[in-house]
């Protein structure tokens, strides 16, 4: 039973070494020349404007909201085109029906303004 586990455990030390290697190579060859520059704080390469505990509208989350909703949605669309011929006109029907609720749903949430910036 234990000898079914041991390319695993192989594997597991062997990425385990490996990882350390390169931390310990990266920490003795690597320069370390801190300057002022090099410590400044920044966000993707562009300098920090205003504070980190910002607010943010209630309106970035919500559309951020829908915009998981509906892409995880659509992501299901993917295996039915993959099968669409399996399914037949079941599939095509009910793929119908779900197109249709994510229609309403993004209906009513245009109707509400949920898409509006302001």
């Amino acid at each position: 039973m234990l000898a079914e586990f041991l390319p695993i455990g192989v594997v597991l030390l062997l990425g385990i070494l490996v990882t350390a290697g390169l931390l310990l190579v990266s920490n003795l060859l690597g320069q370390k020349k801190p300057t002022p520059v090099k410590n400044t704080v920044y966000e993707c390469g562009v300098p920090l404007i205003e504070g980190a505990r910002k607010r943010y509208p209630i309106k970035f989350f919500l559309i951020a909201m829908m915009f998981i909703l509906f892409d995880i949605e659509v992501a299901f669309l993917f295996p039915w085109a993959v099968a669409f011929r399996k399914l037949g006109l079941f599939g095509f029907v009910e793929m119908g029906v779900f197109v249709a609720i994510l229609l309403v749903g993004f209906i009513y949430i245009w109707r509400k303004g949920g898409l509006e910036w302001e």
